[in-house]
């Protein structure tokens, strides 16, 4: 997506440890209509796919997760880090590890949000070594639901997650592939 590698472009940051910080417009402050275009285009990739549920994880998966399914007309699910007290333990429960915060999470979603008959797309923000996807696809195995696709706003070709989700299958599509951040810039695949 030209628009969104752009933006990347204009005012992403590369940090230490191959992390790439747009707080400007996706972890922080949010660009309500970027995100809708990002909503969008997803929507289009997956039109076919007969969802009935979009699934991602807290917090910086939700703005482009709800703008999909606001296109789609589907409910969205988000998987929480952290189990409320209001709760009850029928949950779905994963285990996901965070790169780019060091510590273990675990995500989990209330039973009666998804179920056998769902048809999940996983949508999160960024897919580096797959962690969060990898817990998404467990919960959604664990409810018997189908999972037709798995979409990221960006994907670090470079970190092994997307690898991860075509070997088990999936259908993947991010919608900004970064090849690497040599020189402490982005580069994008098939980027010249």
């Amino acid at each position: 997506m030209k628009l969104l590698e752009e933006r990347i472009k204009k005012d992403g940051q590369v940090l230490e440890g191959d992390v790439l910080k747009i707080n400007s417009f996706l972890n922080h402050q949010v660009d309500p209509k970027l995100m809708m275009e990002i909503g969008q285009e997803f929507a289009r990739l997956f039109k076919d796919s007969d969802i009935t549920k979009v699934l991602t994880c807290e917090a910086s998966g939700i703005a482009p997760s709800i703008m999909a399914a606001y296109t789609l007309n589907v409910p969205m699910v988000f998987a929480r880090k952290k189990k409320p007290s209001t709760l009850n333990d029928a949950v779905y429960l994963a285990d996901v590890f965070s790169y780019t915060k060091k510590v273990n999470n675990k995500i989990c979603v209330e039973k009666k949000f998804l179920s056998s008959t769902d048809k999940v797309l996983i949508l999160d923000d960024f897919v580096a070594h797959g962690e969060a996807v990898k817990g998404m696809v467990s919960i959604a195995q664990q409810a018997g639901a189908k999972i037709v696709g798995v979409g990221a706003v960006v994907a670090k070709d470079f970190q092994g997650g997307s690898d991860w989700i075509k070997k088990q299958g999936l259908r993947f599509e991010a919608l900004a592939n970064i090849a690497s951040f040599e020189g402490g810039e982005v580069h994008f695949v098939g980027e010249e």
